[in-house]
């Protein structure tokens, strides 16, 4: 049983990225899913969203929960009947909401683990850091927001980089069983992102070497969302065979 559609508000929306040789990703990454590139390099890193106001559509009004969370991200793309699909595969996801870790992968899709986020605002500069309570997961990011992304990303322009991440809607992460990853739609209903400038990055995944070997990655832009009004629509799981190419 699913939860039905899910509104609220994205208070606040951090993606910060960086650029991945693509043939380290390509081993990081479950099959079906292959690095989708730009300009030759991979695309990861971490989403923090703070969540408001979450209830199902029937639900009126300013009512509804609230949380922080965290998602590692890597932009993914693979070939579906001919056709070639894109989203994200997201390998871990952190909430403050004692609810989503409960019923993640349950009633809504996702698996969810539990963390301590602390996070500081003031103007245009952020900071959010996070440990998890299993002691894997742990994040600091600070930036403050820009006019444009810094010269050396991978994106000629904020439009592509906005549009990039925009067509990465569907949300994939790893199930209770082999070969089944969680579907999760975010429907953002007034898109819009502002240039953030990434000063300090820390995330215990992509500092793991055995995973992503020293050289292989580098920080590429920062980007920040605000305000948005949006949607989360649960999916089938995606089911690929364990083995299959």
């Amino acid at each position: 049983m699913r939860v039905p559609v899910l509104q609220g508000v994205i208070e606040r929306r951090i993606l910060a990225n960086c650029q991945v040789d693509p043939d380290v990703l390509a081993k990081v990454l479950p099959s079906p899913f292959r690095p989708k590139l730009v300009n030759g390099v991979g695309v990861a890193g971490i989403c923090l969203i703070r969540l408001r106001h979450i209830r199902p559509v029937f639900v009126a009004g300013r009512f509804g929960l609230s949380s922080e969370n965290a998602a590692h991200r890597i932009a993914v793309e693979w070939t579906d009947d001919g056709v070639v699909r894109e989203g994200v595969y997201v390998p871990r996801r952190d909430t403050s909401s004692t609810l989503n870790t409960l019923f993640g992968g349950k009633l809504f899709p996702g698996i969810y683990h539990h963390a301590k986020f602390e996070v500081e605002e003031e103007d245009d500069r952020y900071r959010i850091a996070l440990e998890s309570n299993d002691g894997f997961a742990h994040v600091i990011v600070e930036g403050r927001v820009r006019p444009q992304l810094p010269p050396t990303s991978a994106f000629s322009s904020l439009q592509e980089a906005s549009a990039f991440f925009e067509a990465g809607s569907m949300g994939y992460s790893p199930g209770h069983r082999p070969g089944e990853f969680d579907r999760m739609e975010l429907r953002s209903l007034n898109w819009k992102v502002e240039p953030l400038a990434i000063e300090r990055f820390e995330s215990s995944f992509f500092e793991d070497h055995s995973l992503f070997p020293s050289g292989s990655l580098r920080l590429d832009c920062g980007l920040l969302m605000r305000g948005i009004q949006h949607e989360w629509h649960g999916q089938r799981p995606l089911c690929h065979a364990v083995g299959e190419a």
